[in-house]
């Protein structure tokens, strides 16, 4: 199967779509309706680096789409469109079907429509997928909004394992609008994340507890990452979604400092560019 014949066929599975246009042509067209801001995001996941071979082409298509789709409900937005970046050693015209598939079941049940992207070859597997969503104007959800005070809150257990599928928090972070003070999705570890929103409002950070995963340790908890789930802060007195966990509060100090049981937390999650502890 040639390249051509292979796109044809992406575009088939997609089916119709709300862009005014979408495969096919050299861009896509779409269209915001009025009131909207429009969120944009992009995340790459490398063989090696953030999976292994081993993980079924079906899993990694699912698994690459929701990846960007949890910085969508971090912000509060509903997916519009996506597109899809995917290099792949050899000719494996299978294995990238079976990747489009897993792709498309998420894109389906999330409403992102599939708008385009590129295929190519290289000596390992390569997938960047962009997404754009939406937010009514003004009511973004955003990291630099907390304050001294606010309530910090995770949305599930961490220290998860990390070949488990992704379940992207978009109805969460829709009902966080007007409530959450600030929000950040939970990708690169809990000591890290909540370092990154603490530095951006300019406030420090006290926590006493850690919901931990099953089978799963304190540490990983903590530093381990690709947990997917949304931290985010509320006032004082606000009232938590169901489901959630408190694990501690915003104060005064340092931009960026946080606390684990009155002991300072080193922001040790994942970085691409520094060794691991």
């Amino acid at each position: 199967m040639n390249e051509r014949e292979l796109i044809e066929r992406i575009r088939s599975s997609a089916g119709r779509t709300p862009l005014v246009l979408g495969i096919g042509d050299d861009c896509a067209i779409f269209r915001p309706r009025a009131g909207e801001d429009l969120l944009f995001t992009t995340d790459q996941m490398i063989e090696g680096a953030h999976f292994t071979r081993s993980l079924p082409a079906e899993a990694a298509g699912e698994r690459a789409l929701a990846r960007s789709l949890s910085d969508i409900a971090a912000m509060g937005g509903e997916p519009r469109l996506c597109t899809v970046a995917l290099a792949v050693p050899g000719n494996q015209a299978r294995w990238i079907e079976r990747f489009f598939t897993g792709l498309l079941r998420l894109a389906k049940r999330t409403g992102t429509a599939l708008a385009g992207g590129d295929l190519a070859r290289s000596e390992k597997i390569y997938c960047d997928v962009m997404v754009c969503g939406a937010v009514p104007r003004g009511q973004a959800l955003r990291r630099d909004g907390a304050r001294p005070g606010d309530a910090i809150f995770v949305s599930g257990r961490l220290g998860k394992s990390w070949t488990r599928p992704i379940r992207p928090r978009l109805a969460l972070g829709v009902a966080l609008r007007g409530r959450a003070t600030s929000c950040i999705d939970l990708s690169d570890g809990l000591s890290l994340d909540l370092h990154r929103l603490c530095a951006a409002s300019g406030a420090a950070a006290e926590i006493n507890r850690v919901p931990v995963a099953p089978q799963s340790t304190l540490e990983r908890a903590l530093h381990g990452g690709e947990d997917y789930e949304l931290l985010f802060t509320l006032p004082p007195h606000g009232m938590p979604p169901r489901g959630s966990w408190r694990i501690g509060t915003i104060v005064r100090g340092a931009p960026g400092a946080v606390n684990f049981h009155g002991r300072p937390l080193p922001p040790r999650g994942y970085d691409h560019f520094t060794r691991r502890p």
